[in-house]
C-alpha cells in the first residue's frame, strides 16, 4: 500500500499522523472520535488502559497479549523494540490487509506518574518504529490519551509530541471535560 493518496483533504490518518507518528488527546470524546474514523477506513486499533500500569512489567505483559509477541520476548525496551520491529515487518501483531496498525494508550499520565524514563522511551521506540514502517509503506502511528492536560514529553523519534488538532490549544484542554 502506498503511504498516503495525493488527495489528502479527508485523510484523518495523514492529518493525525504527518506532524509526529505519536499524537496526544485529552478528552476521550475527540479520541473517540479519531478512533471511530480510522477504523472506518480500514486501521487496525489496538487499544491498551495503561492507567493501571504501575510498573514496567504491566505495559510489557498488556502490549505482548496485544500484539501476539512470540513466547521469546523478553519484556525489557529493548525487546519491545525488537519486537516492534517485526510488527512493522508483519512477522505478528497486524496483517497487510488493514489500513494500517494504531496503537491507543489511555490513561497514560498514570504510567507516565509510575514510570517516567519507560513512558518516555516507549513513546520514542513507537515513534521510531512508525517512521521505519513509513518507509516501507506500513503505516503505524500511536494515540496517547492523558487525563492530565498540562502532559508534556520530550520529543520522540526526533520529532515532537503533539496535540492533536482540535485540543492543541491550552485553552481547549482547560475547560470541563465533556
Amino acid at each position: 500500500m502506498s503511504a498516503f493518496d495525493a488527495d489528502l483533504s479527508g485523510d484523518v490518518a495523514f492529518r493525525l499522523l504527518a506532524p509526529s507518528f505519536v499524537r496526544l488527546f485529552w478528552r476521550i470524546s475527540v479520541l473517540n472520535t479519531a478512533v471511530d474514523a480510522l477504523r472506518d477506513r480500514g486501521y487496525q486499533v489496538v487499544q491498551l488502559d495503561a492507567s493501571a500500569w504501575l510498573q514496567e512489567a504491566d505495559l510489557h505483559r498488556d502490549i505482548a497479549a496485544a500484539l501476539d509477541f512470540p513466547d521469546y520476548y523478553g519484556r525489557n525496551l529493548d525487546a519491545l523494540n525488537d519486537c516492534l520491529r517485526d510488527v512493522v515487518t508483519y512477522d505478528y501483531g497486524t496483517s497487510r490487509e488493514v489500513t494500517g496498525l494504531v496503537l491507543v494508550f489511555t490513561g497514560y499520565d498514570a504510567f507516565a506518574g509510575s514510570c517516567p524514563r519507560a513512558a518516555q522511551i516507549v513513546l520514542d521506540i513507537l515513534a521510531d518504529q512508525a517512521r521505519s514502517a513509513a518507509l516501507i509503506g506500513h503505516r503505524m502511528g500511536c494515540l496517547v490519551q492523558s487525563n492530565d492536560p498540562s502532559i508534556r514529553f520530550d520529543p520522540v523519534g526526533a520529532t515532537p509530541v503533539m496535540w492533536n488538532d482540535a485540543e492543541w490549544l491550552d485553552s481547549s484542554r482547560q475547560q470541563v471535560r465533556p
